[in-house]
């Protein structure tokens, strides 16, 4: 074989050599590609390596742009994104530390779980988060969460002297462990929006009902509480997690009980991750794991009459592995049917709210055709069910939100699982 003459050519043209002769045949032109080198090495991976010489972004490198996280990015069926996109953005040279592309992962870990190469958002996400978060160039509204959270405790900047107000008026007793002065058998963490949402604190009144009505031995903090800190250090506010985690950790170690009942799987998450790596190890268990153990203790015998559809919270299911209790509580209700979403469990899809999503709506409206709270409400729609059931206190008011904006107000009710089972046990509901 033989070859003519190869001048050096355009770099828009590198591909179609003018003169490129192969035994007497003059293949030149568009089509013969496949003849010389492709030039895959002349990108500028500078921005690339400025991820990978994080401590935490390091994987961003491994990834070789199969795609598997594309199609499985709840992000990316609202919009145009993923792991491999940001990848491949990174290459051509796209500043991550100051893109939109970098507060729209929700950190719910779909990606992850498909990855054969283990690049890790979990890890990239909050490691380039923090770079920018020193910099000072977070999105005005979660930095506004920051503020609240660092002053108030919480990020809805409510009074601290509040966080226990929703037992007021209430038909049982929910006592400060704080007055109590002895050992109890379950401590309560509430968390924020059940503290201070009106939706929150339905399910809050709720499940203070249900524990009652089991005889449980239980007490809270009160104002004695602050944020959890697991969804600020997600966001990057590593600063404001360690706070949080110190000031938590030294009130709960003043305290003596056996379980850490949380409401929030972000705050279970924390509990069981994050704060044993910081001198707090507790016996913590969501509530839904807690009341699944005593199904029968609880004698459900109201009929509800609902068919209902379970949306698993990702920091439940993918991030701890949790899709059998929600479930279990579920199909014990008298009357109910369950019926799946097509994504559910491992590849169930996202609210939206993990990852500082929960504060960052408008940026995610610059970027997205929907929200993933509506998203989620299509999908639950077409599986029939009357009733979007959940087990997260980030998720009722997104649902809400969504079923009025999709315009199914009519035909969908959203509901935490303690409000189905105080109704299936003749408790008053609020």
């Amino acid at each position: 074989m033989t070859r003519g003459p190869n001048p050096k050519v355009d770099p828009e043209r590198v591909m179609e050599l003018e003169h490129a002769v192969i035994d007497g045949m003059d293949v030149s032109g568009h089509w013969n590609r496949m003849f010389e080198q492709r030039v895959i090495f002349d990108y500028d991976i500078h921005q690339l390596d400025r991820v990978t010489e994080l401590d935490g972004g390091e994987s961003m490198g491994w990834c070789y742009q199969c795609a598997q996280c594309v199609p499985v990015c709840p992000v990316d069926h609202v919009g145009t994104y993923g792991p491999r996109r940001i990848f491949r953005n990174l290459q051509l040279g796209q500043d991550f530390f100051a893109n939109d592309d970098l507060w729209l992962c929700t950190t719910c870990a779909n990606c992850l779980r498909v990855c054969p190469k283990e690049v890790d958002m979990l890890q990239i996400m909050p490691a380039v988060r923090k770079e920018a978060v020193l910099a000072g160039d977070v999105p005005k509204e979660l930095q506004d969460v920051f503020e609240k959270t660092a002053r108030y405790g919480n990020p809805l900047g409510k009074n601290a002297k509040r966080r226990a107000a929703w037992t007021k008026g209430l038909d049982v007793d929910v006592p400060l462990i704080s007055e109590l002065d002895r050992k109890v058998d379950v401590l309560w963490w509430v968390s924020d929006y059940p503290s201070y949402h009106p939706r929150g604190i339905d399910a809050s009144r709720a499940l203070a009902r249900v524990l009652t009505h089991l005889g449980v031995d239980f007490a809270i903090l009160g104002a004695e509480e602050r944020h959890d800190g697991d969804s600020m250090l997600r966001a990057g506010e590593s600063g404001l997690f360690e706070m949080l985690a110190e000031q938590n950790i030294e009130t709960l170690n003043q305290y003596e009980f056996d379980v850490l009942l949380t409401t929030d799987p972000h705050a279970y998450n924390a509990f069981l991750h994050e704060y044993p790596q910081r001198g707090g190890t507790y016996n913590t268990a969501h509530y839904t794991q807690f009341l699944e153990e005593r199904i029968e203790a609880m004698g459900l015998t109201e009929s509800i009459d609902r068919t209902i559809t379970f949306h698993d919270p990702c920091y439940l299911g993918r991030h701890n592995g949790e899709y059998e209790a929600p479930r279990t509580l579920i199909g014990a209700l008298p009357g109910s049917e369950l019926v799946e979403m097509w994504r559910s469990r491992e590849n169930g899809y996202c609210c939206g709210g993990g990852g500082g999503g929960m504060w960052l709506d408008g940026l995610a409206a610059d970027n997205q055709s929907m929200r993933l709270s509506e998203k989620r409400v299509r999908e639950a729609v077409e599986t029939g069910a009357d009733t979007l059931c959940v087990a997260c206190p980030y998720e009722v008011s997104r649902f809400e939100d969504a079923v009025k904006s999709t315009n199914n107000d009519g035909s969908l009710e959203v509901l935490d699982i303690a409000e189905l089972l105080a109704a299936a046990l003749g408790l008053a509901t609020d």
